[in-house]
């Protein structure tokens, strides 16, 4: 444990100062991200350990956020600040951000038919374009348009857009 502190620490404090501006705030969320981690190990899957922490870290620090923005409401004047954030913690909020939405999108996918998944997967998850599809799959181009076509529908259909869209 005290190997995995040592060397995400600094990670992980960064991911909570970008998000909360304020050393001692950045540092108790720092803390509660590795409790957090500690406690969910054995949930861990394998798929990336830092970004794994790195979601723990922002989330923990979101809720700092949150717990910050009660207490200070009344200084405010009941609105919201907003941060503007600097470009490289940007990127690392902006990646965490879109991994988190791929990882929900991919639990969502492996629920759905073989033969949409299939063509989805392609698309969407791996970045391939139609030519690129019907070559792997060996059909064409037109069949490759019509399978995702239908796979589309069948998501319109069966998934509410409340249920895993943010």
């Amino acid at each position: 444990m005290r190997t995995l502190i040592d060397k995400y620490s600094q990670h992980v404090y960064h991911v909570a100062y970008s998000v909360l501006r304020n050393d001692q705030d950045a540092q108790d969320a720092a803390q509660e991200a590795f409790i957090q981690m500690y406690k969910s190990l054995p949930d861990y899957r394998s798929e990336g350990f830092k970004t794994w922490l790195t979601r723990i870290a922002f989330h923990k620090a979101i809720d700092a956020k949150r717990k910050l923005g009660r207490r200070t409401a009344e200084d405010l004047g009941g609105e919201e600040k907003i941060i503007n954030m600097p470009g490289r913690d940007e990127d690392v909020l902006t990646r965490l951000v879109r991994e988190e939405r791929q990882d929900k999108l991919r639990e969502r996918i492996n629920q759905l038919p073989a033969q949409h998944r299939d063509i989805i997967t392609a698309y969407y998850l791996s970045e391939k374009n139609y030519e690129q599809i019907a070559s792997d799959a060996q059909v064409a181009v037109k069949t490759v348009e019509s399978r995702l076509y239908r796979a589309r529908q069948w998501i319109r259909k069966h998934w509410k857009e409340d249920e895993w869209r943010e």
